[in-house]
């Protein structure tokens, strides 16, 4: 018998066989009746279903509601699990102790995101480990997409009862290899509708008093430089319209925002503060935290107005990413914090997501 959810999306719906591999669709649940739906294809989040400041729920994720929807998606990316190389590798190329790897362009003349069929594309192993709690595991075999070594992955979507959606990722390797994973939530505070409400008046703040500017191929020019004075500035909140269409060399590069700001951290690790968004309609709210050294904000400018879930549409900047993560470009650019994983070491990551609302 199908359990009813907030969000409508039926089980059924996700359960099928892709790679000769079981899909199906989970539901985390907290105390307090509100709901997290995840796919184990790609690891999709596909509902994250929270209130307004009157009580009203709404899906504030894009994805899809069927699991045909998910695998054809025009955004392959949406709202996926991101490996094993997150972000762009310049013209797919990079050297590693000696030895040259070429992995596929997939975006102008780069690689980007590990590739079609990296771990956005792959059917996980899952296991519902309580009702808040879904564990993720996928083994990447030596050569999958070009990268080395075979690389065992388990990440833990945990639901909390103070409406945080914690990721933990842990990852080991046989050989050295680069590993930069993240999520691509694409996240629509105002909740997803047809068409879902651009982002344009959505406050945003970054603790961020660095970014990483890109060419026009969206590789890092080899430099960190400071938001201030430039529209990168978001140190104190402030509408995400404000200057996206700005007159400048990097806002034109992106297309709007789709850069990499280089976090305020006191250590490396740390479990800090990265961003909060603030959606003045509903009054919904959502805090980022991560232990890593670096979030790429995208401001969906690329959408087309493709359908998603129950109906709704997607058009352009009609989301906004956090892309919690290691630097673009990291295996060409030794200054930037190292992203090899060796034998013997362990790859750990938490990034949390904090829902709430402000009256």
């Amino acid at each position: 018998m199908e359990i009813s959810s907030l969000s409508g999306l039926k089980r059924k719906d996700f359960q099928s066989s892709v790679q000769g591999k079981k899909t199906d669709l989970f539901t985390l649940v907290n105390n307090r009746g509100h709901e997290v739906s995840i796919t184990n294809y790609g690891g999709a989040l596909v509902a994250i279903m929270v209130p307004d400041r009157d009580g009203r729920f709404a899906n504030v994720i894009q994805g899809h509601d069927t699991i045909q929807g998910v695998v054809e998606s025009p955004e392959p990316f949406l709202s996926t699990l991101i490996g094993r190389y997150g972000n762009r590798i310049c013209k797919g190329h990079f050297n590693l102790d000696g030895k040259d790897y070429d992995l596929a362009i997939n975006n102008g003349p780069n690689h980007l995101h590990g590739g079609p069929t990296g771990y956005h594309a792959r059917v996980w192993d899952a296991e519902q480990k309580d009702a808040q709690t879904l564990l993720l595991h996928y083994l990447s075999p030596d050569g999958e997409e070009g990268f080395p070594g075979n690389l065992d992955i388990t990440v833990v979507y945990r639901w909390t009862d103070d409406d945080e959606l914690v990721i933990d990722y842990k990852a080991t390797t046989d050989k050295a290899t680069i590993i930069n994973l993240t999520n691509h939530g694409f996240f629509a505070l105002a909740g997803i509708a047809n068409p879902t409400p651009d982002i344009m008046d959505l406050q945003c703040q970054i603790n961020a008093d660095f970014y990483i500017p890109i060419d026009d191929t969206s590789i890092p020019l080899g430099e960190v430089r400071s938001v201030q004075g430039t529209p990168f500035d978001f140190t104190t909140m402030h509408a995400v319209g404000d200057q996206i269409d700005a007159d400048d060399v990097q806002t034109r590069n992106g297309a709007g925002y789709d850069h990499c700001f280089v976090l305020n951290k006191r250590f490396a690790g740390e479990l800090s503060y990265a961003a909060k968004i603030y959606e003045p309609k509903s009054g919904r709210t959502m805090e980022v935290y991560t232990t890593e050294p670096g979030v790429q904000v995208y401001t969906d400018n690329w959408a087309t107005g493709y359908p998603g879930q129950a109906g709704s549409t997607f058009p352009r900047r009609s989301a906004i990413c956090f892309e919690a993560q290691h630097f673009p470009d990291t295996p060409n650019r030794p200054f930037f914090p190292t992203c090899i994983l060796r034998p013997g070491q362990e790859y750990t990551q938490t990034t949390v997501y904090k829902f709430g609302v402000e009256k």
